[in-house]
């Protein structure tokens, strides 16, 4: 048995690496394949050596670039690898264009493939990231929905073969890097003891649009004010071109704008967060599994389960609405029950290749 993990984003390094760790523990033959979409692999190989990940064999480099160059570049690098390899299941994660063009690559070679992360639906097919996981959901011989209602979003589709309900690996991954990034005394000095709010946000539907950035902006402002917490925003810098190019000015005595975190601070800072506003997927899992609560700046999520579990609330772009839901979430009780699984999800996925 040998196994490609492709992967290409750091959210995928991190989703992955629970089954990394699972497959080393289990004696598995296996290579990482890294894309390099967002980055390339020399600046994530200090992210592999933080999270004491062993370093890919093969880095395509890709660049970022439109979603045709990006995914034809991926595809185009990794047919030969894959050849030479000849792996029996390729493994790929999530929902970006590492994800279709790995899905496509493998299935074009005879390749079995593996989907973690499996099921997920936003329903809102103007997403590049719903046309991803959709495709990959598809062609996937093996499907790893994190939760019953991933499952039963794959039902509907027509898709029962094949399917396993094995938790999410961000469960694994959190408490696993968790350690790390105690031990390691990750982003003591960016923790605020007066208390902060956490806010992040990538999706091009909001950084790209000047009206919806500058409403989430002053809807964060409203908060900030009311609320007497600064907000922390580690700001990638695309966005700060946006702002830029917008003529946005941020009030920085509410909003403390930073350089981004390394993930092991990140993660630190979630915790001691008495509020995350995001439009990740994965930062609204986090705070889920962390226990603190969770405004997404998004009309929709391909992560209900959050919102069923009184973790999280969907905000919108309504400065109004961000203010309310803030309130909401800050009354509410931390109690909720995490809907992701027990932690152990990449030692069964990992059984389940093996036996497959």
């Amino acid at each position: 048995m040998k196994v490609a993990i492709i992967l290409g984003t750091r959210p995928e390094i991190i989703k992955m690496s629970p089954v990394i760790r699972a497959c080393e523990r289990a004696g598995l033959d296996y290579f990482i394949l890294h894309t390099g979409q967002h980055y390339s692999y020399n600046m994530d190989a200090v992210f592999f050596s933080q999270l004491r990940l062993p370093g890919a064999r093969y880095n395509l480099n890709v660049g970022s670039g439109s979603h045709a160059e990006e995914t034809g570049r991926m595809l185009i690098g990794m047919e030969k690898p894959l050849k030479e390899e000849k792996p029996d299941i390729a493994l790929v994660q999530g929902d970006t264009n590492t994800v279709l063009a790995g899905a496509l690559a493998a299935v074009k070679l005879g390749i079995r493939l593996g989907h973690v992360e499996a099921g997920l639906r936003s329903y809102d097919r103007t997403m590049p990231e719903e046309i991803n996981r959709v495709t990959a959901d598809h062609v996937s011989d093996l499907l790893f929905a994190p939760t019953e209602t991933a499952r039963a979003n794959l039902a509907r589709e027509g898709i029962e073969k094949g399917v396993f309900v094995t938790g999410n690996t961000v469960v694994d991954a959190v408490r696993q890097n968790l350690r790390l990034a105690e031990e390691s005394g990750a982003g003591a000095g960016l923790m605020d003891p007066e208390g902060y709010f956490l806010m992040t946000m990538h999706r091009q539907e909001n950084v790209d649009n000047p009206e919806r950035l500058a409403s989430i902006l002053k809807g964060l402002d409203l908060v900030s004010g009311k609320f007497g917490k600064k907000i922390i925003y580690p700001m990638h810098p695309r966005t700060r071109k946006r702002l830029r190019e917008f003529g946005i000015t941020v009030k920085t005595g509410n909003i403390a704008i930073t350089e981004p975190v390394d993930y092991l601070s990140f993660l630190r800072l979630e915790c001691g967060a008495g509020l995350i506003f995001t439009d990740s997927g994965g930062v609204q899992e986090e705070a889920c599994i962390l226990k603190v609560p969770c405004v997404t700046l998004r009309y929709n999520t391909e992560r209900p389960e959050t919102v069923e579990a009184g973790a999280n609330m969907l905000a919108g772009t309504s400065p109004e609405k961000i203010l309310e839901c803030a309130g909401m979430m800050l009354d509410r009780d931390r109690s909720w029950v995490n809907p992701f699984g027990d932690g152990k999800s990449g030692e069964r996925i990992t059984e389940i290749i093996s036996s497959s």
